[in-house]
């Protein structure tokens, strides 16, 4: 009896392990169709928009590369201060 369930298991297994890559082409397939679908709904920026936005990000980096600075420099001489 034991011997039966386990050779049972065991073929369900085989059977699953096939399937899985019989189907795995077209889960890829199907996902790649869906992604295909869902970048057609985007809306994308208009190029004055896109250069409008790089430049506030550059902007902003800009501002707090020299808050980071600032910090930076000011906490390096407040331990020296204490230090010394």
């Amino acid at each position: 009896m034991a011997n039966n369930n386990n050779e049972a298991k065991k073929d369900n297994f085989f059977k699953k392990f096939i399937n899985f890559f019989k189907n795995l082409g077209l889960r890829i397939w199907r996902s790649l169709k869906e992604m295909v679908a869902e970048l057609k709904k985007v809306t994308w920026p208009q190029k004055g928009d896109l250069i409008n936005y790089t430049l506030v990000v550059l902007a902003f980096m800009l501002v707090m590369g020299v808050v980071i600075f600032a910090i930076d420099a000011g906490s390096s001489a407040l331990v020296q201060l204490i230090t010394k």
